[in-house]
C-alpha cells in the first residue's frame, strides 16, 4: 500500500512536524510507503508531485487550518487534527487498510449528511474554534515582520539613538539610520500580513489581496481623517471583514464564462472596494471621533488626580500597542513636556515598554500557556520593552486578545500609577529603559521600580488568565 499526506497546525511550528514524524513512524511499522507533505511556519516541505498523488492509495489530511483538496479528487481521504496524527498514527492508518475511508467528492448523500451533522456538534461545542483559527493563521504570518522590524529598530535606537527635544532620535545619513530604516519597513508590513492572511484563511487566496489592501487602510489613519490608525485591533477586523466578504461573493452564482477569472479579478476587486470603503466612510469616522474626545478628556484632567490620570495614560499605552488609543496617549504626554510638565511623560515611559516585557517574562516563566513561536516572539518582545517599543506584545497580544489585554493593561496602569505617585519626569517623548541610560529621566529609581512591578503585574495576570496550550492547538 502507497499513501500520501499532508500535516500542518495554526503556527506551523511544532504540531505540523510531529505529526509527520509519527505517520512515516507509524507507516514503517506497518510496511506501507508513505510520503508527508509538511505546510509549516517556513512554507511547504516535501511537496508532494502529479505522480505521487496518481499512485497513491489514499490520503491522509492531520491538519488544523483549511488544506486544499482538490487535488485528491477520488482518492479515498482521511481528514483528522495535527493532534490526532500525534496521538494515534496507527489508528488511522489501518482505517486505510481496512478499506474505511471514503472517496473525496464521491461520498453518498447519507454520508455526507452524517459528516454535517457531526461537524454542527463540533461547532456548537466549540464554537470558538474557527475564528481562533483564522486569527492564529494571521499571527503566524505576523510574528517574523515584527521580530524584524521591532529587533532593528531596537538595535538602531540602542546603538546610534541620541536624546533630543523631539525624542531619541538617530542622525540622518549614518549607518544606524539605514538600519532604522529596514526596520521601519517591515514594522510598516505587520498589519497588513495580518489581516490578509485572516482573510486567505477564511477566503482562501481570494482573500488575501482585500485582506492586505484593508489592513494597510486600517493602519493608515490618513485615510479617515485621524492622526493615527486603528492598529492591529483595526487590522484584524479588517482580515475578517475582508476574508468573509470575499467568502460570500464565492458564492454567489455565476455563469460558467465568468468563473475562470472570479478568484483572480472579481472577487478580490469587489472585497478590496467593500472593505476599503467600509473603513474609510464607516469606521474611520468614529475612530478620528474618538480620538478627538480622548484628546479633550485627557486635557481636561491636567489639574485632576495625577495618580488617576497615570492610570489612564497607562491603560490607553498598552490597550492598543501603537493603535489610536497609544497614539492618543502618547501624543499628549509628548506635547505636555514643552508646557514644563514632563511628569506626565514619565508615566507614560513607564508604561510604555510593560506590554512587552511583561508578555516576555510570561511566555519565558510559563511556557505551558504559550504556544513554540509565542515563546520565541517573547523573547524578541523583551528586546523591544527594553527601547520601548510597545508592538512588541503584538503577536502575543493578537493570539490571544481577550487573555492577554486585560494583563498588559494591568501591567500599564500600575506602571504608570506608581511613576506619577514617585513624580517620575521624562523629558523626551519616548518610552523604556532606554531613555534612563541617555540621562532624560528624573527620580530614576522610581522609574524602574514602577517598570519592574508594571512588569509583573502583566506577567501573573497573564499565567492567571491564559489556558494552557492543548495539544494540536
Amino acid at each position: 500500500m502507497k499513501l500520501v499526506g499532508i500535516t500542518s497546525c495554526p503556527n506551523g511550528i511544532a504540531h505540523t512536524y510531529m505529526a509527520a514524524e509519527n505517520l512515516n513512524k507509524a507507516a514503517k511499522e506497518k510496511g506501507i510507503d508513505i510520503k508527508v507533505e509538511t505546510q509549516g511556519s517556513i512554507g511547504v516541505e516535501n511537496e508532494l508531485t502529479e505522480e505521487d498523488i496518481e499512485s497513491a492509495d489514499g490520503v491522509v489530511i492531520a491538519a488544523d487550518k483549511t488544506v486544499e483538496k482538490s487535488r485528491f479528487e477520488g482518492k479515498p481521504v482521511l481528514e483528522v487534527a495535527s493532534s490526532d496524527a500525534i496521538r494515534r498514527a496507527d489508528e488511522l492508518l489501518a482505517q486505510f487498510e481496512n478499506e474505511e475511508v471514503a472517496t473525496y467528492s464521491e461520498r453518498s448523500g447519507k454520508e455526507k449528511a452524517k459528516e454535517k451533522i457531526e461537524e454542527d456538534k463540533a461547532k456548537k461545542k466549540k464554537k470558538q474554534n474557527p475564528v481562533y483559527r483564522h486569527l492564529m493563521n494571521g499571527v503566524s504570518y505576523m510574528i517574523p515582520f515584527v521580530v524584524v522590524g521591532g529587533l532593528l529598530i531596537a538595535i538602531s535606537l540602542s546603538l546610534g539613538g541620541e536624546p533630543t527635544e523631539d525624542g531619541l532620535a538617530i542622525p540622518e545619513g549614518t549607518f544606524w539610520s539605514a538600519i532604522n530604516q529596514l526596520g521601519g519597513t517591515a514594522f510598516n508590513f505587520m498589519v497588513p500580513i495580518l489581516a490578509g492572511f485572516i482573510a486567505m484563511s477564511i477566503a482562501d487566496r481570494p482573500g488575501l489581496a482585500p485582506g492586505m489592501i484593508g489592513g494597510f487602510i486600517a493602519n493608515d489613519g490618513s485615510f479617515y481623517g485621524s492622526e493615527a490608525g486603528a492598529g492591529f485591533i483595526g487590522g484584524i477586523l479588517a482580515g475578517f471583514l475582508a476574508g468573509y466578504i470575499a467568502k460570500w461573493i464565492k458564492e454567489v452564482k455565476v455563469p460558467e464564462m465568468i468563473q475562470p477569472i472570479m478568484p483572480i479579478l472579481i472577487i478580490p476587486i469587489l472585497a478590496s472596494l467593500a472593505v476599503g470603503l467600509i473603513f474609510i466612510y464607516v469606521l474611520g469616522a468614529p475612530i478620528a471621533g474618538l480620538m478627538e474626545a480622548m484628546t479633550n478628556g485627557l486635557e481636561g484632567m491636567e489639574g485632576g488626580s495625577r495618580i488617576l490620570l497615570g492610570i489612564i495614560l497607562g491603560a490607553m499605552i498598552s490597550f492598543d500597542m501603537g493603535g489610536p488609543f497609544n497614539k492618543v496617549a502618547f501624543l499628549f504626554g509628548a506635547a505636555l513636556i514643552t508646557q514644563g510638565q514632563p511628569e506626565v511623560m514619565g508615566a507614560i515611559a513607564a508604561a510604555i515598554c510593560t506590554p512587552p516585557l511583561g508578555m516576555g517574562l510570561a511566555s519565558l516563566l510559563f511556557k505551558k500557556k504559550f504556544e513554540k513561536d509565542e515563546q520565541e516572539a517573547g523573547k524578541a518582545a523583551v528586546a523591544m520593552g527594553l527601547v520601548g517599543i510597545t508592538e512588541g506584545a503584538i503577536p502575543l497580544a493578537a493570539a490571544d486578545p481577550f487573555r492577554v489585554i486585560p494583563s498588559i493593561m494591568a501591567g500599564g496602569m500600575t506602571a504608570g500609577a506608581i511613576a506619577m505617585l514617585g513624580g517620575v519626569a521624562d523629558h523626551v517623548p519616548h518610552g523604556g529603559p532606554v531613555v534612563a541610560v541617555f540621562g532624560a529621566i528624573d527620580n530614576v529609581i522610581m522609574f524602574f521600580i514602577a517598570i519592574v512591578i508594571g512588569t509583573i503585574v502583566t506577567a501573573l495576570l497573564a499565567n492567571v488568565l491564559k489556558k494552557p496550550v492543548v495539544e494540536g492547538s
